[in-house]
């Protein structure tokens, strides 16, 4: 799944005469300049001179990928789970949608080989400890099947680990790689390949969706430049 999305976003940016580097960092802070100031910033408009040859861009590769969270049927079919989880959980929607494209791509019925089911791709530990006591009343295996309670109970799982760790970088870390393994990390995004991984790819996506939507979410913004 992981590289169908960088497929998408890779696409060749075309000709431009300005650029805009940007990143979202853990804690939801979208920073803007107009050149790359560290590792951490990725083009998102525009390319550098044409003479040093064309680089990757965010804008137009990711145009792509958001027309298709615009208008496939199964992304339309779990909206109105999406709006209610970020109502009930204060989980901002962009993020919610960006964790589950990187992890089922939208599938309903997806199960991993580690036993994680539906479109959050939820172990039915995690679903055990996040459940409704009406929810309870069902079997993980069956209720994760189902895509509003999925949803509800990733929604819910992700807003804790947010609150626990106080980074978004470092909740979605735990999501991938258990609590114990952020901890360990001095509460940080741990020395782990596929964690890394994957935490950036979401976190990548998600500023992907606030560029296009302008969300509220992204809580500050800061404006890098030498210009007067």
């Amino acid at each position: 799944m992981w590289r169908g999305l960088v497929c998408l976003l890779a696409a060749i940016c075309g000709p431009a005469h300005a650029e805009l580097w940007a990143y979202v960092d853990g804690a939801g802070t979208a920073h803007l300049a107009d050149r790359q100031l560290s590792g951490a910033y990725n083009l998102v408009l525009g390319a550098p001179d044409s003479s040093k040859g064309r680089v990757p861009g965010k804008q137009d590769g990711s145009r792509h990928l958001l027309t298709w969270l615009e208008i496939a049927p199964e992304v339309k079919a779990v909206q109105p789970y999406l709006r209610e989880a970020a109502a009930k959980s204060g989980v901002d929607m962009a993020l919610l949608k960006a964790v589950i494209a990187v992890e089922s791509g939208y599938k309903i019925s997806a199960v991993s080989p580690r036993g994680a089911i539906g479109l959050m791709q939820i172990t039915p530990d995690a679903a055990a400890r996040y459940a409704t006591l009406l929810e309870r009343l069902q079997p993980a295996e069956k209720r994760l099947l189902d895509p509003r309670t999925n949803v509800l109970t990733g929604a819910r799982m992700l807003a804790d680990l947010i609150k626990r760790f106080g980074r978004i970088d470092a909740a979605l870390a735990a999501w991938n790689a258990g609590e114990g393994a952020v901890r360990r990390a001095g509460g940080l995004v741990p020395p782990i390949d596929e964690t890394q991984a994957h935490v950036h790819l979401v976190l990548e996506l998600y500023w992907t969706l606030l560029q296009n939507s302008m969300h509220a979410s992204a809580q500050h913004l800061t404006i890098h430049s030498d210009k007067p």
